[in-house]
Protein backbone atom coordinates (compact mmCIF):
# COMPACT_ATOMS: atom_id res chain seq x y z
CA UNK A 1 0.00 0.00 0.00
CA UNK A 2 1.44 3.43 -1.14
CA UNK A 3 2.85 5.62 1.73
CA UNK A 4 0.36 8.46 2.97
CA UNK A 5 1.16 12.26 1.83
CA UNK A 6 1.21 14.41 4.76
CA UNK A 7 3.16 17.25 2.90
CA UNK A 8 1.18 20.02 3.40
CA UNK A 9 3.25 21.97 1.09
CA UNK A 10 1.62 20.07 -1.57
CA UNK A 11 -1.94 20.68 -0.27
CA UNK A 12 -4.90 19.67 -2.67
CA UNK A 13 -7.56 22.51 -2.69
CA UNK A 14 -10.76 20.10 -4.29
CA UNK A 15 -13.67 22.12 -5.80
CA UNK A 16 -16.88 20.47 -6.13
CA UNK A 17 -20.00 22.02 -7.28
CA UNK A 18 -23.30 20.32 -5.60
CA UNK A 19 -26.86 20.60 -6.68
CA UNK A 20 -29.46 17.67 -5.37
CA UNK A 21 -26.83 14.95 -4.72
CA UNK A 22 -27.54 13.52 -1.76
CA UNK A 23 -28.27 9.94 -3.66
CA UNK A 24 -24.42 9.80 -4.15
CA UNK A 25 -22.55 12.06 -1.59
CA UNK A 26 -21.71 9.76 0.75
CA UNK A 27 -19.56 7.08 -1.01
CA UNK A 28 -17.63 10.05 -2.58
CA UNK A 29 -16.94 11.89 0.20
CA UNK A 30 -15.76 8.67 2.47
CA UNK A 31 -13.28 7.94 -1.52
CA UNK A 32 -11.86 11.56 -0.85
CA UNK A 33 -11.45 11.39 2.69
CA UNK A 34 -9.73 8.01 2.31
CA UNK A 35 -7.18 9.01 -0.34
CA UNK A 36 -3.69 7.95 0.34
CA UNK A 37 -3.01 11.88 -0.16
CA UNK A 38 -4.00 13.13 2.97
CA UNK A 39 -3.18 16.83 2.60
CA UNK A 40 -6.39 18.23 0.83
CA UNK A 41 -9.21 20.90 1.60
CA UNK A 42 -12.69 21.09 -0.26
CA UNK A 43 -14.78 23.71 -1.21
CA UNK A 44 -18.50 22.92 -1.81
CA UNK A 45 -20.47 25.14 -3.68
CA UNK A 46 -24.34 23.83 -3.20
CA UNK A 47 -26.35 25.58 -6.46
CA UNK A 48 -29.59 25.45 -4.88
CA UNK A 49 -30.09 21.74 -3.56
CA UNK A 50 -33.93 20.95 -2.16
CA UNK A 51 -32.45 17.59 -0.72
CA UNK A 52 -30.49 16.52 2.26
CA UNK A 53 -27.30 17.33 0.29
CA UNK A 54 -26.54 20.43 2.71
CA UNK A 55 -26.97 18.00 6.00
CA UNK A 56 -24.85 15.15 4.31
CA UNK A 57 -21.63 18.33 4.01
CA UNK A 58 -22.54 19.55 7.33
CA UNK A 59 -21.95 16.48 8.91
CA UNK A 60 -18.50 15.62 6.76
CA UNK A 61 -17.43 19.30 8.07
CA UNK A 62 -18.11 18.10 11.62
CA UNK A 63 -15.66 14.63 10.90
CA UNK A 64 -12.93 16.87 9.05
CA UNK A 65 -12.52 20.95 10.40
CA UNK A 66 -10.41 23.06 9.27
CA UNK A 67 -10.86 21.46 5.67
CA UNK A 68 -14.29 22.01 4.75
CA UNK A 69 -15.75 25.58 3.06
CA UNK A 70 -19.02 25.99 2.08
CA UNK A 71 -20.48 28.23 -0.55
CA UNK A 72 -23.12 29.03 -2.97
CA UNK A 73 -23.73 28.40 -6.26
CA UNK A 74 -25.03 30.93 -8.92
CA UNK A 75 -27.70 28.59 -9.61
CA UNK A 76 -27.22 29.18 -13.33
CA UNK A 77 -26.02 25.51 -14.14
CA UNK A 78 -23.11 23.54 -13.52
CA UNK A 79 -20.28 25.14 -15.60
CA UNK A 80 -21.17 28.66 -14.04
CA UNK A 81 -21.20 26.83 -10.63
CA UNK A 82 -18.18 25.42 -10.97
CA UNK A 83 -16.70 28.87 -13.22
CA UNK A 84 -17.48 30.64 -9.62
CA UNK A 85 -15.50 28.27 -7.32
CA UNK A 86 -12.58 28.78 -9.71
CA UNK A 87 -12.88 32.62 -9.61
CA UNK A 88 -13.14 32.50 -6.07
CA UNK A 89 -10.00 30.56 -5.57
CA UNK A 90 -7.12 31.91 -2.86
CA UNK A 91 -4.69 34.55 -5.01
CA UNK A 92 -1.92 32.36 -3.98
CA UNK A 93 -4.01 29.21 -5.18
CA UNK A 94 -1.50 25.48 -5.21
CA UNK A 95 -2.94 22.31 -6.63
CA UNK A 96 -6.42 22.08 -7.00
CA UNK A 97 -8.65 19.57 -8.33
CA UNK A 98 -12.11 18.94 -9.19
CA UNK A 99 -15.01 16.22 -7.91
CA UNK A 100 -18.34 15.64 -9.03
CA UNK A 101 -20.86 14.57 -6.46
CA UNK A 102 -21.66 11.24 -7.98
CA UNK A 103 -18.29 9.18 -8.58
CA UNK A 104 -16.15 7.40 -6.15
CA UNK A 105 -12.19 8.05 -6.24
CA UNK A 106 -9.67 5.33 -6.50
CA UNK A 107 -7.64 5.60 -3.06
CA UNK A 108 -4.30 6.98 -5.27
CA UNK A 109 -5.89 9.24 -7.12
CA UNK A 110 -4.54 12.37 -6.04
CA UNK A 111 -1.35 11.35 -5.25
CA UNK A 112 -0.94 9.60 -8.65
CA UNK A 113 -1.89 13.44 -9.67
CA UNK A 114 0.46 15.49 -7.89
CA UNK A 115 3.06 13.38 -8.52
CA UNK A 116 3.18 13.85 -12.40
CA UNK A 117 2.51 17.04 -12.11
CA UNK A 118 5.60 18.10 -9.58
CA UNK A 119 7.77 16.79 -12.13
CA UNK A 120 6.04 19.02 -14.65
CA UNK A 121 7.91 21.98 -13.83
CA UNK A 122 7.23 25.51 -13.15
CA UNK A 123 4.85 26.56 -16.15
CA UNK A 124 1.22 25.49 -16.10
CA UNK A 125 0.24 22.27 -15.97
CA UNK A 126 -3.01 20.63 -16.86
CA UNK A 127 -3.09 17.09 -15.24
CA UNK A 128 -5.86 14.32 -16.96
CA UNK A 129 -6.28 11.09 -16.80
CA UNK A 130 -8.90 7.75 -17.91
CA UNK A 131 -11.64 6.74 -16.18
CA UNK A 132 -13.87 3.45 -15.23
CA UNK A 133 -17.64 4.31 -16.71
CA UNK A 134 -19.46 2.89 -14.06
CA UNK A 135 -22.93 1.29 -14.41
CA UNK A 136 -23.55 0.62 -10.75
CA UNK A 137 -26.36 -1.56 -10.76
CA UNK A 138 -24.46 -3.94 -12.84
CA UNK A 139 -20.90 -3.06 -11.55
CA UNK A 140 -19.97 -3.02 -14.61
CA UNK A 141 -17.19 -1.13 -15.67
CA UNK A 142 -15.41 0.07 -19.15
CA UNK A 143 -12.39 2.03 -19.46
CA UNK A 144 -12.74 5.29 -20.91
CA UNK A 145 -10.48 5.48 -24.58
CA UNK A 146 -6.76 6.47 -24.65
CA UNK A 147 -5.59 9.91 -26.71
CA UNK A 148 -4.11 9.03 -29.86
CA UNK A 149 -3.50 12.53 -31.05
CA UNK A 150 -0.93 15.18 -29.28
CA UNK A 151 -2.73 17.30 -26.82
CA UNK A 152 -2.55 21.46 -27.85
CA UNK A 153 -4.23 24.36 -28.32
CA UNK A 154 -5.71 23.19 -31.98
CA UNK A 155 -7.08 20.20 -30.72
CA UNK A 156 -8.75 22.31 -27.69
CA UNK A 157 -10.32 24.25 -30.25
CA UNK A 158 -12.75 21.54 -31.57
CA UNK A 159 -13.15 18.96 -28.66
CA UNK A 160 -11.73 18.26 -24.89
CA UNK A 161 -10.05 15.95 -23.68
CA UNK A 162 -9.47 16.66 -20.30
CA UNK A 163 -12.17 14.84 -18.50
CA UNK A 164 -13.61 17.12 -15.20
CA UNK A 165 -13.79 15.15 -12.88
CA UNK A 166 -10.22 14.05 -13.45
CA UNK A 167 -8.20 17.31 -13.82
CA UNK A 168 -5.85 18.95 -11.67
CA UNK A 169 -3.98 22.08 -11.88
CA UNK A 170 -0.57 22.65 -10.38
CA UNK A 171 0.24 25.94 -8.51
CA UNK A 172 1.07 27.90 -11.89
CA UNK A 173 -2.30 26.82 -13.98
CA UNK A 174 -4.22 27.48 -10.82
CA UNK A 175 -3.70 31.20 -10.81
CA UNK A 176 -3.87 31.17 -14.64
CA UNK A 177 -7.15 29.86 -14.11
CA UNK A 178 -8.51 32.21 -11.25
CA UNK A 179 -7.20 34.93 -13.37
CA UNK A 180 -8.79 34.35 -16.45
CA UNK A 181 -12.20 32.97 -14.55
CA UNK A 182 -11.95 37.09 -13.59
CA UNK A 183 -11.75 38.45 -16.67
CA UNK A 184 -14.93 36.16 -18.32
CA UNK A 185 -18.56 37.89 -17.92
CA UNK A 186 -20.00 34.98 -20.58
CA UNK A 187 -20.74 31.54 -20.00
CA UNK A 188 -18.80 28.62 -20.62
CA UNK A 189 -20.33 25.18 -21.98
CA UNK A 190 -18.16 23.47 -19.79
CA UNK A 191 -15.34 23.96 -17.46
CA UNK A 192 -12.78 21.39 -18.24
CA UNK A 193 -13.34 22.09 -21.85
CA UNK A 194 -12.29 25.87 -20.82
CA UNK A 195 -9.43 24.87 -18.37
CA UNK A 196 -8.29 22.91 -21.82
CA UNK A 197 -8.25 25.55 -24.17
CA UNK A 198 -7.12 28.23 -21.41
CA UNK A 199 -3.98 25.74 -20.48
CA UNK A 200 -2.57 24.88 -23.93
CA UNK A 201 -3.72 28.52 -25.16
CA UNK A 202 -1.49 29.90 -22.69
CA UNK A 203 1.31 27.84 -24.02
CA UNK A 204 0.97 25.58 -20.71
CA UNK A 205 0.81 21.39 -21.16
CA UNK A 206 -1.22 18.69 -20.38
CA UNK A 207 0.08 15.99 -18.44
CA UNK A 208 -1.88 12.61 -19.26
CA UNK A 209 -2.04 9.78 -17.09
CA UNK A 210 -2.06 6.58 -19.37
CA UNK A 211 -1.85 4.17 -16.15
CA UNK A 212 -5.27 2.41 -14.63
CA UNK A 213 -8.15 4.65 -14.40
CA UNK A 214 -8.19 7.03 -11.13
CA UNK A 215 -12.26 6.91 -10.87
CA UNK A 216 -15.50 5.19 -11.15
CA UNK A 217 -17.43 7.80 -13.44
CA UNK A 218 -21.01 6.98 -12.29
CA UNK A 219 -23.47 6.57 -15.00
CA UNK A 220 -26.92 7.72 -14.58
CA UNK A 221 -30.01 9.50 -15.70
CA UNK A 222 -29.47 12.74 -14.05
CA UNK A 223 -25.37 13.00 -15.48
CA UNK A 224 -25.12 16.56 -16.17
CA UNK A 225 -23.11 16.08 -19.09
CA UNK A 226 -22.69 11.68 -19.44
CA UNK A 227 -19.99 10.03 -21.71
CA UNK A 228 -22.01 6.70 -21.96
CA UNK A 229 -20.11 4.75 -25.15
CA UNK A 230 -21.25 2.43 -27.71
CA UNK A 231 -23.04 3.25 -31.01
CA UNK A 232 -26.06 4.36 -29.09
CA UNK A 233 -23.84 7.33 -27.59
CA UNK A 234 -21.74 8.07 -31.45
CA UNK A 235 -25.52 8.39 -33.05
CA UNK A 236 -26.18 11.31 -30.27
CA UNK A 237 -23.48 13.31 -31.09
CA UNK A 238 -23.87 13.10 -34.58
CA UNK A 239 -27.08 14.25 -34.32
CA UNK A 240 -25.97 16.89 -31.73
CA UNK A 241 -23.85 17.67 -34.95
CA UNK A 242 -26.64 17.54 -37.18
CA UNK A 243 -29.04 19.40 -35.21
CA UNK A 244 -26.22 22.02 -34.78
CA UNK A 245 -25.71 21.89 -31.20
CA UNK A 246 -21.51 21.32 -31.30
CA UNK A 247 -21.55 24.65 -33.29
CA UNK A 248 -23.32 25.84 -31.20
CA UNK A 249 -20.63 25.27 -28.31
CA UNK A 250 -18.01 25.91 -30.31
CA UNK A 251 -19.60 29.45 -30.91
CA UNK A 252 -20.17 29.81 -27.44
CA UNK A 253 -16.27 29.01 -26.52
CA UNK A 254 -15.30 31.64 -28.68
CA UNK A 255 -16.92 34.35 -27.29
CA UNK A 256 -15.44 33.28 -24.05
CA UNK A 257 -11.83 32.98 -25.47
CA UNK A 258 -12.90 36.38 -26.93
CA UNK A 259 -12.50 37.86 -23.36
CA UNK A 260 -9.38 36.09 -22.55
CA UNK A 261 -7.20 36.74 -25.33
CA UNK A 262 -4.26 39.07 -23.30
CA UNK A 263 -3.59 35.48 -22.19
CA UNK A 264 -3.07 33.41 -25.20
CA UNK A 265 -0.06 32.89 -26.82
CA UNK A 266 1.44 34.85 -30.53
CA UNK A 267 1.10 31.00 -31.80
CA UNK A 268 -2.40 30.42 -30.08
CA UNK A 269 -3.78 33.58 -31.48
CA UNK A 270 -2.55 33.26 -34.78
CA UNK A 271 -4.47 29.38 -34.59
CA UNK A 272 -7.45 31.14 -33.33
CA UNK A 273 -7.78 33.64 -35.73
CA UNK A 274 -7.24 30.60 -38.70
CA UNK A 275 -10.24 28.91 -37.47
CA UNK A 276 -12.67 31.49 -36.63
CA UNK A 277 -12.26 32.26 -40.54
CA UNK A 278 -12.38 28.76 -41.60
CA UNK A 279 -16.11 28.31 -39.53
CA UNK A 280 -16.77 31.94 -41.28
CA UNK A 281 -15.71 30.57 -45.17
CA UNK A 282 -16.89 28.90 -48.07
CA UNK A 283 -16.75 24.92 -47.73
CA UNK A 284 -13.93 24.66 -49.89
CA UNK A 285 -11.66 27.54 -48.86
CA UNK A 286 -12.92 26.08 -44.91
CA UNK A 287 -10.72 22.67 -45.56
CA UNK A 288 -8.05 24.38 -47.19
CA UNK A 289 -7.61 27.25 -43.84
CA UNK A 290 -8.22 24.15 -41.52
CA UNK A 291 -5.59 22.40 -43.17
CA UNK A 292 -3.30 24.85 -42.91
CA UNK A 293 -3.98 25.42 -39.54
CA UNK A 294 -3.70 21.61 -38.45
CA UNK A 295 -7.01 21.64 -36.51
CA UNK A 296 -7.47 18.01 -35.70
CA UNK A 297 -9.79 15.42 -33.17
CA UNK A 298 -8.80 11.81 -32.78
CA UNK A 299 -12.78 11.51 -31.51
CA UNK A 300 -12.23 9.52 -28.41
CA UNK A 301 -14.79 11.44 -26.73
Amino acid sequence: MPAITRDMSKTVTILMGVLNGARWLHPQLNSIAEQDHEAWVIRFSDDGSTDLSADIIAGFSEKHPDRVHRGTGPKSGFGDNYMQLIRDLPKQAGYTAFADQDDIWIRDKLGRAVAALARSGEKPALYCGRRWLWYPKMDRRIKSPQPSREFGFRNALIENVAAGNTVMLNPAAARLARQAARMITKPVFAHDWWLYQLITGAGGKVVFDHGPPCILYRQHSANAVGAGHGIAVQIRRKTDVLKGNFARRIKQNLAVLDQIKPLLTEESLRDLRRFELARNAALHQRLLLLNVSEVSAYGSK
